[in-house]
């Protein structure tokens, strides 16, 4: 990048921000498109009431027919009062409704909801429903439509049956295990005659309208996600910002998840559920107290002649790594079933860093009894000395440049043309090579670092250990630490800001200003000159940093400052404890031997650049050759 491409990127960006200047809204207009908005959404709102009224009016309807209709397979269990039936041990409370059948709500124990009160309600009736659907030679049996009578009831086993008039039944058999894993089947007994010879498959409708659990609704709403594992692939899931209706998902699958942030209800076939399924993810706006409207319509095993029943397994638990893999262990099914894809820890290279290294440090810090944010700084700590020998490398190459920098200056001012770029180029390689110098040995530790960056990036946020866990002035380290909020969203930056990612800005201002003075110190002529005009766009790059973590949680932000900090600290000792006069001696010691020696030849990048001058060279000369004749 040159001093003509700087100026061109600069010009770009002048007149795509004056063009968006000059073609902004006026006030009233403004106003305008504002009072227009709101009139077309009480439009919408007005025409989605009358829809619900008209569909419920449909529904009543029908029911009224079916109830009514005294020829139904099952005409006696039409009818009824749905009682609810409770299962629950230290972990979840699930609440089951006789009309249906099926469960109505989810409680997770032991973890605060958005008001800071017990418990976490993962759904209830007013937005799950779950309904089975078998079509018979006559009429279809649906089980909403159904009152089921409960028996063999405990803390956590219940039986739902809805019997027809000859004696036949439909079965629904529940057991919750120990913690989050529910186990249930689904069962007719006496019904052969009703379905057709080769009807091998039923039908499932799996609804929920996502509960907002956490405060910050744009950062939890992009971690809620209708997830779902191939049966013989991997795991996957719909767009987190994009409407997806009726998403068909050709493969066979052996679970289903709806997941938010922290906590998931994951539901799994014994048999899988049979390829084309139908997914719906319908992202719903701030400040409605929902984040998607998920919907699931699946097919999966049924015996008619009732001998062997549809079995079905149930997660409703938070999406903690080292929970689910032992809750995976109990299910009956033997299924390589990775739950544990719940807990998003990154791209393949990165969940390998977080799954084989973060976690366990993190586990073996978090048993000491040390707080979140202790152990953020622990793991700070650890990483930097784990990496310190590499960034102790990195340093000492640039300090070895910078003290041969007048050396250079000297022994290069003759190549200052811009056509002679390359020529100083290939005496500059020279001169490290007998020097002993490696100008490209200080990359590869910031190589080495970036993926523990990105890898730290994924796992903090999604890390249950941090919610509703304080530290300092920070109320809960998995969102943001507010100092100021406002009720209007401002584009870029959103309602508030955020004091653990200003802290991190600044310290990556003050990183990259001694980062800058290093490199500008070790620098050569228009290098020199040309790193003076790229300061600019290094400063811009906290306030990029801003716009993106702003709404991000302060635990990742405050690891990014602890880093940043430390970083800034080790390049200070660095620098206060090398003794450039010595530095110096070292390299002309390298030098005098290497000049003494005659069978020293140029390698690494300086032999390929004197490569490409002899082909440039050559490809010059063809070209004078050429016009000649």
């Amino acid at each position: 990048m040159n001093k003509d491409t700087i100026i061109g990127f600069v010009l770009i960006a002048l007149v795509l921000i004056g063009f968006s200047w000059y073609n902004q809204p006026s006030a009233e207009e403004i106003e305008a498109a504002r009072k227009q908005d709101s009139i077309a959404a009480a439009i919408k709102d007005n025409a989605v009431k009358q829809q619900k009224a008209s569909e419920a009016e449909h529904k009543a309807q029908a029911e009224a027919e079916i109830t009514d209709d005294s020829t139904a397979i099952f005409f006696s269990a039409l009818k009824g009062t749905n009682q609810p039936v409770i299962l629950k041990n230290d972990k979840v409370e699930l609440t089951f409704s006789t009309k249906g059948g099926t469960i109505s709500k989810a409680v997770i124990k032991g973890f605060e909801d958005r008001d800071n009160k017990m418990d976490v309600t993962l759904f209830d009736e007013k937005t799950q429903q779950m309904n089975f659907m078998l079509a018979g030679k006559s009429e279809n049996i649906i089980t909403q439509d159904l009152y089921f009578t409960p028996s063999n009831i405990s803390d956590s086993t219940v039986t739902m049956t809805a019997q027809t008039g000859n004696g036949g039944s439909l079965v629904l058999d529940y057991t919750l295990g120990k913690d989050y894993l529910l186990h249930f089947s689904l069962q007719v007994k006496g019904l052969n005659g009703i379905f057709a010879p080769n009807y091998k498959e039923m039908d499932i409708e799996w609804t929920d309208l996502a509960r907002q659990q956490e405060k910050g609704f744009t950062f939890e709403n992009r971690y809620s996600t209708l997830t779902y594992k191939e049966s013989k692939g991997g795991t996957d899931y719909l767009s987190e910002t994009s409407e997806k209706i009726d998403e068909k998902i050709e493969k066979s699958l052996d679970w289903v998840a709806f997941k938010n942030q922290f906590f998931s209800a994951a539901l799994i076939a014994k048999d899988d559920f049979a390829a084309n399924s139908l997914m719906t993810s319908i992202p719903q706006e701030k400040g409605s107290g929902y984040l998607k409207q998920f919907c699931a319509k699946m097919k999966t095993a049924f015996d008619p002649s009732g001998v062997r029943p549809s079995e079905f397994e149930m997660y409703l638990g938070p999406n903690d790594f080292r929970l689910i893999k032992d809750v995976e262990e109990q299910s009956a099914f033997g299924k390589d079933l990775d739950l544990e894809q719940l807990v998003y820890l990154g791209w393949p290279l990165f969940r390998y860093i977080n799954r084989f290294f973060t976690i366990y440090v993190f586990d073996w810090l978090t048993s000491w009894g040390f707080s979140m944010g202790i152990v953020l700084i622990l793991i700070t700590l650890l990483l930097k000395a784990i990496t310190f020998p590499m960034v102790k490398k990195s340093y000492m190459s640039s300090a070895k440049m910078r003290v041969l920098k007048p050396k250079l200056d000297e022994a290069t001012k003759q190549y200052d043309k811009p056509e002679d770029q390359m020529k100083k180029q290939q005496a500059m390689m020279q001169m490290y090579s007998q020097y002993g110098v490696s100008p490209l040995s200080g990359c590869l530790p910031m190589l080495i670092q970036m993926p523990i960056w990105i890898a730290m990036f994924n796992f903090v946020p999604n890390a249950i250990q941090l919610r509703r866990q304080s530290f300092l002035w920070i109320d809960d380290l998995s969102t943001y630490d507010p100092i100021v909020e406002w009720g209007t969203h401002i584009w870029g930056i959103g309602d508030h800001l955020s004091l653990t990612c200003i802290l991190f800005c600044v310290a990556n201002v003050l990183y990259s200003y001694m980062t800058m003075r290093q490199q500008r110190d070790q620098m050569v002529g228009q290098q020199a000159e040309q790193m003076k005009m790229m300061q600019w766009m290094m400063y811009l790059m906290p306030l990029f940093m801003f716009y993106l973590l702003n709404d991000y949680s302060s635990g990742l932000n405050f690891y990014y400052f602890i880093s940043l900090f430390l970083s800034a600290a080790i390049m200070w000792v660095l620098r206060k404890t090398t003794n450039d006069e010595k530095l110096l001696a070292i390299l002309e010691a390298n030098y005098q031997k290497n000049k003494n020696n005659p069978t020293k030849k140029t390698s690494g990048l300086a032999a390929r650049l004197e490569a490409m001058q002899k082909q440039a060279e050559e490809m010059q000369r063809q070209r004078m050759n050429q016009q000649k004749k």
